[in-house]
């Protein structure tokens, strides 16, 4: 093989992304993967009964739609459609639930009391959603729309918990803001949760909750067949071993994060950055389930059999109480259940009649604990029923989720612990926080900034950085095929 420009170790919807920008730029890029599927985090698989088709890892894609990036990109023409549910998603509490809509009105008028507060929050928000996006959505930078990012800076300075308690009252509203706030994976005391919550609840407002159709292998799917049709090429079933390994080039992007990178660079990587690397933090895991149905769930509240995601938690104190508990090797009997129901709204997930779901629930780092009967219990709690239709069930624990993608570091599906300060420094606090102590590596994963979720910028902004050591020049705008 001739020398390269560029060699993209994974090919998650990051490195993927890190290879799109780059061959866009005319330079020629090489994927190379250990798996035997590109994809990384966006899976596909029949895991339980033929027919049924499951998201390995994530499910419901926001931040995908939302992406500055991904929106340049034309993913439709590869095969990329998306799915919008009725309802982004709905929680339910006791016999009744909390749905957040499409429209803030909407939503804000099912919050009885609290329907002014969740306007005079959302509202504003909302409609600056897209500068949002373009500012935040990215490494630590002066904004572009500096009154806007400073509306939403005050109100995301707070914990989950703390914006809740500071702009709502009733049970629906502060549970909306719960189950939001778990998908940061911190204690819902903790900030900054509430960064979290906003941009996820804006998300489901101004682009929805959406899924792929046929599951979220067809993301990496389009990226790859576009990243091809620009040149590019994908190698898989190679995992490599030690940066000596690659093919020459003149930059390469690791779509890793920092322990395998330690592990590739070996004695490569030295000093203050290697100590660096070697301090970074990785947080709770996860267990999953996917299952076979045999019909539809069984919700109590009709609001859950129109959303496309559910968060099975109750109260804002349940949810707050049990996501403490990883943080302290704790257990809960009834967990916060982040569960996706796919087949509602796509249906070539299963066969005629037939569903998936797909779920899971955070535990310590490096679990090994089968929380399937706590996970079943706590659906059936607001769906009575709902074990009477399992056709079959496939689980993961964390030892199951790191084996399956060795950037599952105990578990953990975010890349990394995202407090004030890995938020801001992933992977080490360092001005172009991409690139890495040797000349030429890049970091592209989601321990890079902004951090978890597919939305591809770890790896677009990682590739403005090695377009630079490249001598690339030019502005980044839809449909230019410029980068920097």
């Amino acid at each position: 093989m001739p020398n390269l420009d560029a060699v993209v170790v994974g090919s998650g919807p990051n490195g993927l992304a890190a290879a799109v920008a780059l061959a866009r730029l005319g330079h020629s890029v090489l994927v190379i993967e250990g798996s035997d599927t590109i994809g990384g985090g966006t899976c596909s698989s029949a895991l339980t009964l033929p027919g049924f088709v499951h998201d390995v890892c994530s499910a419901v894609h926001p931040m995908a739609v939302a992406s500055p990036f991904f929106k340049t990109l034309p993913l439709s023409e590869h095969g990329l459609e998306w799915i919008h549910p009725h309802i982004p998603f709905a929680h339910p509490i006791e016999n009744t639930a909390a749905a957040l809509e499409r429209s803030v009105e909407a939503t804000a008028e099912a919050l009885g009391p609290d329907a002014r507060a969740y306007k005079r929050l959302m509202g504003p928000l909302t409609e600056r959603a897209e500068d949002l996006f373009s500012d935040l959505v990215g490494p630590l930078r002066l904004p572009r729309h500096p009154i806007t990012a400073l509306r939403f800076g005050l109100r995301a300075i707070r914990s989950g918990k703390g914006l809740a308690d500071a702009w709502f009252r009733t049970d629906r509203a502060r549970a909306l803001i719960a189950g939001l706030a778990a998908h940061a994976v911190l204690p819902l005391e903790q900030s900054p949760g509430a960064a979290i919550t906003l941009m996820l609840g804006i998300a489901a407002h101004a682009v929805g909750w959406p899924f792929p159709r046929g599951g979220a292998q067809k993301i990496a799917d389009a990226l790859a067949s576009y990243f091809r049709s620009l040149g590019g090429q994908i190698e898989v079933g190679r995992f490599i071993h030690s940066l000596d390994e690659l093919p020459r080039s003149r930059v390469v992007l690791l779509d890793l994060t920092p322990r395998q990178v330690l592990a590739l660079g070996g004695k490569q990587i030295r000093g203050r950055y290697r100590r660096a690397l070697a301090r970074y933090r990785y947080g709770p895991g996860v267990f999953k389930v996917d299952w076979a149905l045999s019909g539809p769930i069984p919700w109590i509240a009709e609001e859950c059999r129109r959303a496309g995601t559910v968060h099975v938690g109750g109260t804002l104190e349940e949810v707050a109480a049990v996501e403490r508990a990883p943080w302290r090797n704790e257990y809960p009997d009834r967990p916060f259940v982040l569960l996706a129901q796919p087949s509602l709204f796509d249906p070539t997930r299963a066969p005629a009649g037939k569903h998936t779901a797909w779920g899971y629930c955070h535990v310590p780092h490096g679990s090994e604990v089968d929380m399937t009967e706590r996970i079943e219990a706590q659906i059936e709690r607001f769906a009575p029923g709902f074990r009477d239709l399992i056709l079959a069930r496939h689980t993961m624990n964390t030892t199951a989720m790191e084996a399956y993608n060795p950037n599952y570091v105990g578990g953990d599906i975010s890349g990394g612990v995202t407090d004030w300060w890995q938020l801001f420094t992933r992977p080490v606090a360092r001005l172009d926080p991409y690139s890495t102590a040797i000349r030429g590596v890049y970091i592209c994963s989601s321990s890079t900034p902004p951090g978890g979720g597919v939305h591809g910028m770890c790896g677009y902004f990682a590739a403005r950085s090695a377009a630079r050591h490249l001598g690339t020049r030019g502005k980044f705008a839809p449909g230019s095929g410029a980068i920097l």
